[in-house]
């Protein structure tokens, strides 16, 4: 059994009517660790001690992890710059079990998540938060305990399970992040939302509840209905409207939405040039569709001639992550969840993403209790 670490303040803190304190933990616990492997799932399923947190650190029991289609890239072996054999995944809810000594603004029995990129705490995006990139740069939360420096976490809203808290730290900072730059999103605003995966759709909530205006496009009228569900109010089908931004700037009087969730990259980034009102804002957040090298060349003179602001979204910081919870906790969003997998079914999980057939979040159940 593990015994109260020395760099504890005050020796254990936890909850008396609580069976699973830091002295009554087993002193073994599993994590899902990369292995060299030449085909199949590149995952092995391992025992290891529970780790022992340091003066400024928190140690978590992990309840839930929600999946990414990075972390499918990160198990193949296919992301640049990953670590090797790294523990996967970086999106997780859980509750301190146990302080360092130093650490004042965390107890036993907190609810957290960890910020994507444990170092970034506020401000623009510096090269050297790098480092700090959770599950595949550093390990990441596919296990049961994990220790974080204490300046990563964030409080959960009390609403929220640990299966809805697990989707925030990737999928819901950045659509917050997108809507709040250098000219945050404004009530009666317009917002065009490409696509319906898990950060479009949380996009159409925030600003939903910002009081904006939605227009989501989608492939697919089945998950249109989704969007329109969530609070869009127009809706376009790309397939059959391939000029979807003609169809845009119909609904706008030919003025142009004020900002664009922009998904597809090269493939979309110029019918949202010519989506957008002058003056306005392009958050870039993805690159899955594949664009004509010939129209590009007009992107440039496209942005400088009308002033709009093409911006990139790499996730956000702590400090954001802790704004997005707040607007939560007021509007009692709840995150899209599509399917949920024990911890001894992580393998089949990965398969049902590789699929694309969901709508919402994959989530890890990792402890017995979404409490």
């Amino acid at each position: 059994m593990i015994r109260p670490y020395h760099s504890l303040r005050s020796g254990l803190q936890k909850d008396p009517g609580r069976e699973d304190s830091l002295q009554e933990m087993q002193a073994v616990h599993r994590e899902y660790r990369m292995i060299n492997a030449d085909e199949g799932l590149n995952l092995a399923l391992q025992s290891v001690k529970v780790p022992a947190p340091r003066a400024s650190d928190v140690l978590v029991r992990i309840h839930a992890v929600s999946l990414n289609n990075l972390d499918a890239l990160v198990i193949q072996g296919q992301y640049h710059g990953q670590k090797d054999k790294v523990v996967p995944c970086s999106d997780m809810a859980g509750e301190v079990v146990a302080v360092g000594a130093e650490v004042k603004d965390w107890t036993a029995g907190d609810r957290v998540c960890a910020n994507f990129i444990a170092d970034y705490q506020y401000g623009p995006y510096d090269e050297r938060y790098k480092s700090s990139f959770m599950g595949f740069v550093t390990d990441g939360v596919l296990t049961e305990y994990k220790v974080f420096p204490s300046h990563a976490l964030v409080r959960i809203p009390d609403y929220l399970s640990y299966q809805e808290a697990s989707t925030l730290p990737c999928t819901a900072v950045t659509a917050w992040n997108c809507f709040q730059g250098p000219d945050p999103l404004k009530p009666g605003e317009t917002v065009l939302v490409q696509g319906t995966g898990n950060v479009s759709l949380t996009a159409i909530q925030l600003a939903v509840a910002l009081g904006a205006i939605v227009i989501a496009t989608s492939s697919s009228d089945e998950k249109l209905k989704i969007a329109q569900g969530l609070g869009a109010r127009h809706l376009i089908n790309y397939k059959e409207h391939p000029e979807w931004h003609e169809n845009v700037l119909e609904v706008t009087g030919g003025r142009g939405v004020d900002h664009v969730v922009e998904i597809g990259g090269t493939g979309t980034i110029i019918k949202s040039l010519r989506s957008v009102r002058s003056g306005g804002y392009i958050h870039g957040v993805g690159f899955v569709a594949q664009g004509n090298a010939t129209e590009l060349m007009d992107l440039p003179y496209m942005l400088i001639s009308r002033a709009i602001t093409l911006r990139g979204v790499l996730i956000g910081s702590r400090t954001q992550f802790e704004e997005l919870c707040r607007m939560l906790a007021v509007y009692k969003i709840r995150p899209l969840v599509d399917k949920v997998f024990t911890f001894d079914q992580v393998p089949e999980a990965f398969a049902y993403l590789g699929k694309q057939i969901g709508v919402g979040k994959v989530i890890i159940q990792v402890s017995k209790s979404d409490g």
